[in-house]
Order: structure tokens, then C-alpha cells, then sequence
């Protein structure tokens, strides 16, 4: 792996998370420098570069007629630790399994989940108990592969892999699994996005209504 240079003040926690957000919401221009990362909440992406010690602006952006807010990081030596994990310019399609260590997972993940998951909560129509669960999206059969097995084999969670479409892919787990995920993941004192760490906690907090799940290995 690349090394990283003292431009950027990043703590191990960040440095995964980030690059779970940029294998999903974000992107490597073509210079070879900049990392480029689009969200919808301008002030979760101004706290992003405080939290790295970054002076990048934070600037809006029109994405099918709808506005969103963009930040461009400019740091090489953070650039080339990405592609030396496996991210790519223009990845959407292409992008494989990253070289993700298992102490950094759950922090990716959760950069992951706030870049391209969703977290939904309804009320079973029959029990009437609070039910939950999560959605991956990509457009990339081999990356959501690799993170489906990798969830797996360092979480010890077992989801369900749905082609949507062509270029569209959906891994989805059930409430169960969401409480593995979110205690891990979505930890005291995390930086995410507060949207969806809001919806994490209140799902570790619902009651479970199963006492054993099969997608739940341990």
C-alpha cells in the first residue's frame, strides 16, 4: 500500500471510512490528484473536512436537475493510497474487491452504507413489531460480491444478493443483521453521516423480536 504523506492529518477510523464513501459516493479525477465527493448534506460534508484537516470548498452541484453539495480533496499521496486499495477513476461498472484490512472493515462499511445504503423502517402488518433493514447498492456485480463475502467472514453476517437490473446490484439484510452492523459500525463517537447514524441507533435500540436469526452466524 501506499504511504501516506503528512498533508492530510487522518486517523486510521476516517481514513477507512472515507474510502468507503469514495468507493461509493465519491470518485479519482483523471489528474491523478483530486478525490471528488457529492452528498446532499453540505454541512456533513463541511465536518468531513474539518474532521481531515482539509481547507477544500465545499461547493453545489446539479445532479439530474436536483442540487447536492461537492467537495474536492486535493491530496496525491491520498490518491494514490486509493488506487493502491483498488479504487479507480470511473469505477461505477469496474470497480473489484478492494484490499480492505478487517480492522478497518467495519469503518469502511459504514462509509459504505452512508454513501450508497439504505436504511428503512416500517411496521409489520401482521405483528404490528418495528421491522428493519439495510440495502447496498452498485453498480458492480464484483464489488458488492467481495463486500457480501468480506461482511461475512469479518461480521459474521450472511445477506441476499438481488440484480435489480443490468447495471444495478442490491445486497439487502434484515434487522438482525442491521443491530450486528449498526453496533458495530455505526459506534459511540463515529463520525457519519447524521442521518443515518440517527437511524442506525434507533435501530440498535428497537426490540429484536427474534431471539435467533440464521443470518446471524455467531
Amino acid at each position: 500500500m501506499a504511504r501516506l504523506r503528512n498533508c492530510l492529518k487522518i486517523e486510521k477510523a476516517i481514513l477507512w471510512y472515507l474510502a468507503g464513501l469514495v468507493a461509493t459516493d465519491g470518485c479519482l479525477s483523471k489528474d491523478a490528484r483530486h478525490i471528488d465527493i457529492t452528498s446532499k448534506d453540505r454541512r456533513f460534508l463541511k465536518a468531513l473536512c474539518a474532521r481531515i484537516a482539509s481547507n477544500s470548498r465545499v461547493c453545489s452541484k446539479n445532479v439530474g436537475g436536483r442540487p447536492y453539495a461537492r467537495v474536492q480533496l486535493s491530496n496525491k499521496s491520498l490518491y494514490e493510497f486509493f488506487l493502491s486499495i483498488g479504487l479507480m477513476p470511473r469505477k461505477s461498472l469496474v470497480l473489484g474487491k478492494l484490499a480492505v484490512p478487517d480492522t478497518g472493515f467495519a469503518d469502511f462499511l459504514r462509509g459504505v452504507i452512508d454513501g450508497d445504503g439504505s436504511i428503512r423502517k416500517w411496521k409489520h402488518p401482521g405483528n404490528k413489531k418495528e421491522q428493519w433493514s439495510l440495502r447496498i447498492y452498485s453498480g458492480s456485480r464484483e464489488f458488492i460480491g467481495w463486500l457480501q463475502k468480506a461482511a461475512k467472514r469479518v461480521l459474521a453476517v450472511r445477506g441476499r444478493l438481488y440484480q435489480e437490473r443490468r447495471t444495478l446490484w442490491t445486497l439487502k439484510y434484515g434487522k438482525m443483521v442491521l443491530k450486528v452492523i449498526a453496533r458495530r459500525s455505526y459506534y459511540d463517537g463515529c463520525f457519519g453521516l447524521p442521518r443515518k447514524t440517527a437511524l442506525a441507533t434507533a435501530c440498535l435500540a428497537s426490540d429484536s423480536g427474534w431471539k435467533r436469526s440464521k443470518t446471524v452466524l455467531k
